[in-house]
Parts: C-alpha cells; sequence; structure tokens
C-alpha cells in the first residue's frame, strides 16, 4: 500500500470522534420531512459557483457525507473539525486499500461507504435519523460501470450495513432493489450482519427528532435550534465514487433519509439514476440532497447522458444538472461526480457539501468548509 499523505490544516485538539459526536451537531436531513426551500434571493446556485471547473484531476476515488448548511470555520470546534475529516479520511483509506492491491472500483466504494455507515457522524447506517415514527428505516445502491449491473436496498430496518445489501441484491439476485422485509429477509438468508434498531440510535439524531415534532406543533423557535441546525448540516446521504487500474467506473450510495419522514418514504439514495449511477466512458456520480427533486430530475443518469449525448465533460455536466437545472425544481443538493480519466467535480447548490478524494499518489483531501471548494470561488 503507498504511503497516504493527508491534506489537512493544522488541528489544536486531538480529540476522538466519539467524543465530537457527543458535543458536535451532527448531518442530518430536514428538522421537518418537508424540504426547506430558500427563497429565490438566497439561493445559492449560481452565487456559489459562477462557471464549471474540476475540482481536481488524477481522482481514482471520492466519499461525501452530504450536502446541507455549510460548516461555519468561526463556529466550528477543532475536534468537531477533526471528526469530520477523519471519517472522511477513513473512508477513502478504506476503499484505497482495495484499489492499492489490484481490486475493482466496485469493491472499493462499498468498502468507503462502509465505513461511512458505520461512523455516527454521518446519517447513515449507525447515525442514521429518525422517521416520524421514531423507527429507522435505511437506503442504499451500488452500481458498476462496465456493465450497467446495479442493486439496491429501501426502507431496511435490520442491517447493519445497508450497502452490503445493496451489493447483494446486484451479484445474488435477478433484480435491481428489494425493499422492507422482503429486503431484510433475503440480507440475512445470505449471511449479513443484523441489527435490532436501538442499533442505530444516537442522542443527537433523538434531539433533532424532539425539535421537528417542536416545530410541526406550532414551536418557530424549533426550526432555529442548535438541534435543527444540526441536522442541516448534512442532507442525510453518503455515497462513493472510483475508478480502478482497467478503467471500470462504480458509484455508491447510502442514507437514513430524512429525519421526521412519514414511515414508507424512498428518497434518492436507492434509485438508479436519481441517487447513484455509473457507466464506463462518461461518469460515476453520487448526489445528496433534496432526495424527491433528485428523483424528478434524474440527476446522476442526466449527468452521464450529457456527457455521452450533449459531449459536455464532467463538470459542465455536474454543474448543468446541480447548479442549474434542479433549484429550478425546488430542491438543493450536491454530487460528486468522477470521469473515467480521474477529472472530478463536486459541485453543490447548496450552501455546503462534506467531501474528499485520492489522487493517484496517494494524496487525501477532504473539503467540509465552503471556502475550500472551488464550487464555491
Amino acid at each position: 500500500m503507498r504511503p497516504v499523505k493527508l491534506i489537512l490544516p493544522a488541528l489544536a485538539a486531538t480529540a476522538a470522534v466519539a467524543a465530537a459526536v457527543a458535543a458536535a451537531p451532527q448531518g442530518g436531513a430536514s428538522a421537518s420531512a418537508t424540504e426547506r426551500t430558500l427563497p429565490a434571493a438566497e439561493q445559492t446556485g449560481d452565487k456559489t459557483r459562477t462557471k464549471p471547473q474540476p475540482d481536481a484531476k488524477d481522482v481514482v476515488l471520492a466519499v461525501h457525507g452530504g450536502a446541507g448548511t455549510a460548516l461555519d470555520r468561526a463556529t466550528t470546534s477543532p475536534e468537531r473539525e477533526k471528526a469530520y475529516r477523519d471519517g472522511i479520511a477513513e473512508a477513502l483509506q478504506a476503499g484505497q486499500k482495495v484499489l492499492d492491491r489490484g481490486g475493482n472500483s466496485t469493491d472499493a466504494v462499498q468498502a468507503a461507504v462502509e465505513k461511512l455507515e458505520d461512523n455516527p457522524l454521518f446519517n447513515a447506517g449507525k447515525g442514521a435519523v429518525f422517521n416520524a415514527d421514531a423507527g429507522h428505516e435505511l437506503d442504499a445502491s451500488i452500481m458498476r460501470g462496465s456493465d450497467l449491473k446495479a442493486g439496491a436496498v429501501a426502507g431496511v430496518r435490520n442491517v447493519r450495513n445497508p450497502i452490503q445489501a445493496a451489493r447483494l441484491v446486484m451479484d445474488e439476485s435477478k433484480h435491481v432493489m428489494l425493499a422492507g422485509e422482503g429486503a431484510d429477509d433475503f440480507a440475512a438468508q445470505h449471511g449479513l450482519k443484523t441489527v435490532t434498531q436501538d442499533y442505530y440510535f444516537t442522542q443527537a439524531r433523538w434531539d433533532a427528532l424532539m425539535k421537528a415534532k417542536a416545530e410541526e406543533a406550532g414551536d418557530k423557535s424549533a426550526a432555529t435550534s442548535k438541534e435543527a441546525l444540526a441536522d442541516e448540516q448534512a442532507k442525510g446521504t453518503v455515497g462513493a465514487v472510483a475508478v480502478d487500474r482497467d478503467k471500470d467506473l462504480a458509484a455508491a450510495t447510502s442514507t437514513g433519509g430524512l429525519t421526521n419522514k412519514l414511515p414508507g418514504r424512498v428518497g434518492d439514495s436507492p434509485i438508479i439514476g436519481a441517487g447513484t449511477y455509473a457507466k464506463n466512458g462518461t461518469a460515476a456520480a453520487s448526489a445528496t440532497g433534496a432526495g424527491e427533486i433528485f428523483i424528478r430530475g434524474a440527476a446522476t443518469s442526466t449527468i452521464s447522458n450529457l456527457i455521452e449525448f450533449g459531449k459536455m465533460n464532467v463538470p459542465q455536466a455536474a454543474y448543468q444538472v446541480i447548479v442549474k437545472r434542479l433549484p429550478k425544481l425546488g430542491g438543493t443538493g450536491g454530487v460528486i461526480a468522477l470521469g473515467p480519466d480521474g477529472t472530478f467535480d463536486a459541485p453543490h447548490s447548496s450552501p455546503g457539501m462534506l467531501y474528499g478524494y485520492l489522487t493517484k499518489d496517494g494524496t487525501i483531501t477532504t473539503k467540509i468548509f465552503p471556502d475550500e471548494s472551488p464550487a464555491n470561488s
């Protein structure tokens, strides 16, 4: 394995991730099941990016931890900053191990997303948000660019790592998506680790649900509470994209959904062409944001189609979809998009997005503040 070079700012503190989870707001979906849409004058689309441009080149793997309200340098503690950066870097390192031993891009994105699912900072797996009925339902999908094979699960309640279940659907069934109890049973029958609902519990997610309920009941102050702000920090998704030595692309996405969402609600994350898409020769993309809007706008497959049929490059296509088109449908978010030549872009119409990437030389870069991203230049 090549030595890893981390591009991280100096941090005054070295507190562990676990300590930061308790003290820091965690990325979630929204303070209610209804997406918050900013007034037109406040939307960040064209203000955060003035033209399409790549975020980086020679990228082999990238991950995101959700898009939403931007983190503020002035109020983000060193412990919290380190926790987010470490979480992103650990996911990249997990995928890097796969690629460095000659593994394929599909295995790499799965390994990266598993790490994010296991980290309670992110709204996937362990850190999943609560439904309106105080339960958890999780979604995930994975896609291989070489043959367009894909697998997804929606509304699972007992799978520890939903991305593993999505991969299982792709590899061991004739279907693309399984949902609910059938998906849980399929995973258990094939030996995946199952958990009870309390495994997903985190205090921060519970507090966000309580504030969402209070807002729903007419408490106007709940919408501006620290719990609601924490829930806006990331709009409820993690994901990864990769390209391997054979130029095969892959993408994967996983989520706990929206805080206070109706039981049975399914967003874009498990839907191929909306939250996840990969096609050799065009791009691998994983989306995060207002799920209903990303479904209606067929976000990730449209990026691929604009490259294939519109003759755009990766930054142009991703910018066109995320910054120009989707906000007009009433929602914001972001995407990580990677081309077969290593061109990488991470545009977002939301104020912020958590993400990072690994380049061919082993350098890991993490970006959690708006002023770190070309998308905000």
